[in-house]
């Protein structure tokens, strides 16, 4: 999987462009910039973004092509980030530490969502935010249709509202939705998808 990460990162263009996510750069500037964690960042488009509003960023991906990429594009906006290179259970950051975590498109191994999401939230400060956006598991049905959409072969790595209502249940929901939208990231999202999209307070440990 890795190899195939790394071979994506290495094309000539960004696999999901250099412009942040449309959700995170809608909703990233309405919280108070402090310290920020990007799981499975990839090229760096959301994290180099966070830095650019004035946010300490954190981030990790397996990935050392994708590293380069975030780099490359950090040094071009003149912004630094902190970026790892670590798999799932390999990253290793302090209790509570951030203000927010972000995560875009991270789909998780069934057998491993839901310890990931704790761990995950053992970084995040009480008060913190998690904003969140991946595909829903109908979306595979329009996966399966249009390839070009991206996303998992298989839906069980893919969410429900339920799965967010179950792993994040000591969060306060300020929002929480399935909708369909047309994403046109670089060329690894393009066309209707199916989303859930996430945001939590965490009221409790």
């Amino acid at each position: 999987m890795k190899e195939f990460w790394d071979e994506r990162y290495s094309q000539e263009q960004f696999a999901y462009g250099e412009e942040p996510n449309a959700f995170v750069k809608e909703k990233l500037p309405l919280f108070k910039a402090g310290k920020i964690l990007f799981p499975a960042e990839g090229e760096g488009r959301n994290s180099v973004f966070a830095a650019q509003l004035g946010w300490e960023v954190s981030a990790f991906d397996f990935s050392a092509k994708g590293k380069e990429r975030a780099d490359d594009l950090a040094s071009s906006k003149n912004v630094k980030i902190d970026y790892q290179v670590k798999s799932f259970f390999e990253e290793s950051y302090d209790k509570e530490e951030f203000d927010a975590i972000c995560m875009t498109f991270v789909h998780f191994d069934p057998k491993i969502k839901t310890e990931m999401h704790k761990r995950l939230d053992s970084y995040l400060k009480l008060g913190g935010h998690i904003i969140f956006e991946a595909f829903s598991k109908e979306h595979r049905e329009i996966n399966k249709i249009n390839p070009e959409a991206g996303g998992p072969s298989d839906a069980k790595y893919m969410y429900s509202i339920e799965e967010i209502e179950r792993d994040f249940s000591n969060y306060e929901i300020i929002e929480l939705k399935k909708e369909l939208v047309h994403l046109n990231e670089g060329f690894g999202h393009v066309g209707e998808s199916s989303l859930i999209r996430f945001i939590g307070k965490k009221r409790s440990n």
